[in-house]
């Protein structure tokens, strides 16, 4: 979310991209994996919940690991890196 001529940094994609963009990254990426793989929709949100809440998050980056972290937490077998462990 733009706030004058600086974005928000614990922002996550979803509220940097508009939209049709965010659609054709994440959530396209999202829905190709398979069931299996795939965090359910309610995990998957409370993931990210605990993301935003961290201090590490930047422009939807951990600084912790480098990962975009919408992308690190759809993956059921993913979790956040050592040494916060939020999820």
């Amino acid at each position: 979310m733009e706030t004058g001529k600086t974005r928000c940094r614990q922002c996550l994609l979803r509220e940097m991209l508009d939209p049709q963009e965010y659609e054709r990254t994440v959530e396209r990426v999202r829905r190709a994996l398979s069931p299996r793989a795939r965090t359910p929709d309610e995990e998957y949100e409370a993931r990210l919940a605990a993301c935003r809440a961290c201090d590490q998050l930047q422009n939807g980056t951990c600084m912790q690991c480098g990962c975009m972290v919408e992308m690190r937490a759809m993956r059921r077998d993913s979790h956040c890196p050592p040494p916060r462990r939020r999820w």
